[in-house]
């Protein structure tokens, strides 16, 4: 029996173990790029994915306070908060092709699946890493303000393509060029290395999530700056500030137009 790409997105979402679902993972984006699965949409997509019993999740406010830059424990944290956004990451990419792939081409699944491996990827990266500097993922606590944008974008395609990959991984391009240098300040270059790594593939995610949404916006004839404005406005809790790494926005497609207006000051809840 064919299983159904939607069948297989949410069984990423199901498995709950961070090495089963990073191995479901890339299993699920293989068997789609061999022809092993049908495109095809008859599972519906659960609210909130399993998760394994640690990291504790808090809410934003309760988290630890950072620690002194520089030391070794100061670095653990910030890779244990990378290995966090990658693991929830997994479940954004399946998610958004099983919940929203019915409404596009192939290639948006082909697109997807192939960031969803990725993230796999860099989830495995940084818990081996965590694990060579004595600790592993789960071992501190994390947050989960990604999956509350998920879940509160997950009837509007447009407004998930707008604020998870636009928003969220759109300030990654912000804030990761100057903990790499500070990585690398520090003498910790293998780290560095991964989220140099990181750091380029997600000019290509953000890059897929913005040919996406204006691919989206010209079907619907929707203008994609004012949209995207609207689609903040009215579903998303953060706020999106400068500085701006604008050459890495530009090469993924996200040029000044849709965020030049914005100076909002408050810290963002989703930085590292």
């Amino acid at each position: 029996m064919v299983l159904s790409l939607g069948e297989a997105c949410c069984s990423v979402l199901q498995t709950a173990e961070p090495t089963a679902k990073l191995m479901r993972a890339r299993a699920v984006a293989r068997d789609w790029r061999l022809g092993r699965i049908a495109h095809s949409f008859d599972a519906a997509m659960p609210d909130f994915p399993n998760r394994p019993a640690h990291p504790e999740l808090l809410a934003p406010r309760f988290m630890p306070k950072r620690r002194r830059a520089g030391s070794e424990r100061a670095r653990i944290a910030m890779l244990h908060a990378f290995a966090h956004i990658e693991f929830v990451a997994i479940d954004l990419a399946f998610d958004l092709v099983g919940r929203f792939g019915a409404e596009f081409p192939r290639e948006f699944a082909d697109d997807w699946l192939h960031v969803g491996a990725d993230e796999a990827m860099h989830f495995a990266l940084l818990d081996r890493r965590l694990r060579q500097l004595g600790s592993h993922y789960g071992a501190m606590p994390a947050h989960d303000g990604l999956w509350e944008a998920a879940y509160e974008t997950r009837h509007d395609t447009l407004a998930r393509l707008a604020i998870v990959p636009m928003v969220l991984e759109a300030r990654g391009l912000d804030v990761t060029p100057a903990t790499i240098t500070r990585f690398e300040a520090q003498g910790d270059s293998a780290s560095a290395r991964i989220l140099n790594r990181i750091f380029h593939d997600e000019i290509r995610h953000v890059g897929a999530g913005t040919k996406w949404f204006e691919s989206a916006c010209r079907s619907a004839g929707a203008n994609p700056v004012e949209t995207w404005k609207h689609k903040l406005e009215s579903h998303f809790r953060g706020s999106v500030k400068p500085p701006f790494n604008d050459s890495a926005r530009s090469k993924a497609g996200l040029t000044r137009d849709y965020y030049a207006w914005v100076a909002m000051p408050e810290p963002d809840r989703l930085d590292p």
